[in-house]
């Protein structure tokens, strides 16, 4: 149910949003979209921004006087200063899990293209080439092993959907969880990442980019992994070090990868023609790129921060 017109707190929407949020901020907000003369003070004037791929950096805080929350669509905050943020008291609303199924449904799309070989397949029949069947070969993913690093929402459904769809034995990597995590999933806890990397079939990370694990994934893991391994990065850019990564395929030490989330956005020839040649399957982060999914996270963190402001300045802004 809307609110009345003059309760209505501020938004300023930093980026373009599914046409449901959007009607959703048109409704509950005095909500202040891009080209309207006002955007442009929002540094200036807001209490309340709703943005989806928009960096908020620490310049932007410190000149933001009235700023209290920010509603953030999707999972990362990796384009939000949230040292900056908590210096302040600032709120960062995101949407954890509001897009796990999605991410997890490109997880396994990717797995079944790499071991299939589909995408330079198609690719090649695309330039005019004739793929003889006999010149194709492949991975059977039923009964390979999983291995996930980072145990959260979308690593959970990945883990499900594994264990259906090819009976995966689960292997879990996650320092922050406690023992008892997932009791409902038949898994095996590895102690160590490097444990994991070496008992794994098909490697997948889904966990935020931190200082600590930068280049989490780097030659001396690569050399640990099995030789018919794959490595899937759905998560984020910077997890993988993709000069590694290109060693480790030209030297045969890994059997294939998949990237949707390289560093450059969205990937191009020039930086990622030779992986592409290597075999390494790319995508421009498009975990959560489906119509539904949109909308759900959009609308989730409009309500989150809708809630906030009702909450925290009932009289609205």
């Amino acid at each position: 149910m809307a609110v009345s017109k003059l309760s209505k707190p501020t938004v300023y929407l930093l980026d373009s949003f599914h046409p449901s949020a959007e009607s959703f901020c048109r409704e509950n907000f005095n909500a202040i979209f891009p080209g309207e003369p006002e955007h442009a003070n929002w540094r200036q004037n807001a209490q309340y921004i709703l943005v989806k791929g928009s960096w908020v950096t620490a310049d932007d805080i410190d000149v933001s006087p009235n700023l209290r929350a920010i509603g953030k669509q999707g999972v990362s905050i990796d384009k939000i200063d949230s040292s900056a943020c908590a210096r302040r008291g600032i709120k960062i609303l995101n949407t954890p899990g509001a897009n796990s199924g999605t991410v997890a449904e490109l997880v396994l799309a990717l797995a079944m293209g790499v071991t299939r070989q589909t995408s330079s397949i198609a690719s090649r029949q695309a330039q005019g080439y004739a793929v003889p069947k006999e010149t194709c070969s492949g991975q059977t993913l039923h009964g390979k092993s999983i291995g996930i690093v980072g145990m959260g929402h979308i690593g959970k459904a990945v883990a499900r959907i594994f264990r259906g769809a090819f009976n995966s034995p689960v292997i879990a990597y996650d320092p922050f969880l406690p023992v008892d995590a997932w009791q409902d999933i038949p898994h095996t806890r590895a102690s160590t990442i490097d444990d994991l990397l070496r008992d794994s079939d098909i490697i997948t990370l889904h966990v935020p980019l931190t200082s600590d694990n930068k280049d989490m994934v780097s030659l001396p893991q690569f050399k640990l992994m099995k030789k018919n391994a794959i490595l899937l990065n759905a998560d984020r850019d910077g997890i993988v070090n993709e000069a590694d990564l290109e060693v480790a395929m030209s030297e045969k030490m890994i059997w294939g990868a998949a990237l949707d989330a390289p560093e450059e956005e969205p990937p191009t020839k020039e930086i990622y023609g030779r992986l592409w040649e290597l075999g390494v399957m790319s995508t421009p982060h498009i975990g959560s790129a489906t119509s539904a999914t949109q909308a759900i996270t959009g609308l989730t963190a409009a309500k989150r921060l809708l809630e906030f402001a009702q909450n925290h300045n009932p009289l609205g802004a």
